[in-house]
């Protein structure tokens, strides 16, 4: 197929995730999500809350080795080293994270992690094709490089992203490992208010762990479709940040007015 055609498509299809994602991020405004805190039989049939997470992460973190072994560009060293950095995430949110969650008892609807599925799969065509095939059919520079050029690996933009990223990844661990801990054992299913480090600044910590994430990931891959993904976790985590924060608002009103807490963002929002 013309490589020009797929060149076009390829600007419609990120256009259009670009337009989903803001529909996404109004809806959201003013529909909870249903999982987590926010699970409800409203949105249908429901499965263990762990194998539901591991159902909808891991297709996203095979789907790009598919598409890295596919690609005649697997062993260019640039974006071989996009794929590692992305693969970190995935392999710790679709291997690890969900093995460690407390709760014998928590459950996802299908529905929501058919959903997850769907947009990981539509993610990694995104990521993936860029990486792998896109760039390299446009040859892509930026800042004078393109991705077959090793030197990309120790420009400015680059390394401020790496930073960033690794920030987020560990923002969001610490975060995650806060929020695991408030419970006492698997039976217990009460709602704590997390405290201690980015905690007392925000009540969506873990959120702006992995925004920092992939705004790292966006700027040190200098690429349309890192930005779209970034744009896409914006639309998400902010609108269920804002929920999170009004749900703890109604439990922990008077701590949270003490402690001046913010939703996602530390003093903004």
């Amino acid at each position: 197929m013309d490589a020009s055609f797929l060149s076009t498509a390829f600007n419609i299809y990120l256009w259009v995730m670009i337009g989903i994602a803001l529909v996404v991020f109004i809806a959201l405004y003013h529909v909870e999500a249903g999982y987590g805190m926010f699970t409800s039989k409203k949105w249908g049939l429901s499965i263990n809350n762990k194998v539901a997470w591991f159902l909808m992460e891991f297709p996203i973190f095979a789907a790009m080795i598919v598409i890295w072994l596919l690609s005649p560009h697997r062993f260019d060293i640039v974006p071989l080293v996009f794929l590692i950095i992305f693969e970190i995430h995935y392999f710790q949110r679709a291997i690890i994270f969900p093995w460690l969650m407390k709760g014998k008892k928590s459950q996802m609807p299908l529905s929501v992690m058919f959903m997850g599925i769907a947009f990981n799969i539509l993610n990694a065509l995104m990521q993936g094709y860029w990486f792998f095939f896109e760039s390299f059919n446009r040859d892509y520079h930026a800042f004078g490089l393109s991705y077959s050029d090793v030197a990309w690996l120790w420009s400015p933009h680059f390394i401020i992203g790496v930073v960033i990223f690794f920030l987020g990844f560990y923002v969001n661990l610490r975060s995650d490992y806060i929020i695991r801990h408030l419970r006492k054992d698997d039976e217990d299913t009460k709602h704590y208010l997390p405290e201690g480090f980015m905690f007392e600044y925000v009540t969506s910590a873990n959120y702006l762990g992995e925004l920092m994430e992939w705004l790292g990931f966006a700027i040190l891959t200098w690429s349309m479709s890192g930005l779209v993904f970034f744009i896409w976790t914006f639309a998400n985590l902010v609108p269920r940040a804002n929920a999170i924060y009004k749900h703890y608002k109604v439990e922990f009103g008077e701590i949270m007015e003490r402690k001046k807490l913010k939703r996602v963002f530390p003093f903004i929002y």
